[in-house]
């Protein structure tokens, strides 16, 4: 394996890894940022207020796109995997 092959894979390994954990975290962003306005401009400071909204959303983002999260991830492992005699040569 050569330089350009490893910068290759380490490329898609981080693409891959963006895509399947980009809706989770954008998710509980969105959520987090509103919960933080609602507090702002309410002046409630309750800790709590901001973590069950934000697992409820995680939880259903997974529900929803956890699916299509495992397939991304299945294919990349399996291009790793099918790969793998490709680079010894």
């Amino acid at each position: 394996m050569d330089i350009g092959e490893a910068l290759f894979w380490g490329q898609q390994a981080i693409r891959t890894v963006a895509t399947v954990s980009g809706p989770v975290l954008l998710a509980a962003m969105v959520v987090g940022l509103a919960i933080s306005l609602l507090q702002a401009v309410t002046q409630v400071q309750e800790m709590t207020l901001v973590f069950v909204p934000k697992i409820l959303v995680v939880f259903l983002v997974l529900a929803v796109a956890g699916g299509w999260m495992l397939d991304h991830a299945v294919s990349f492992g399996r291009l790793c995997f099918e790969a793998i005699p490709e680079t010894t040569k």
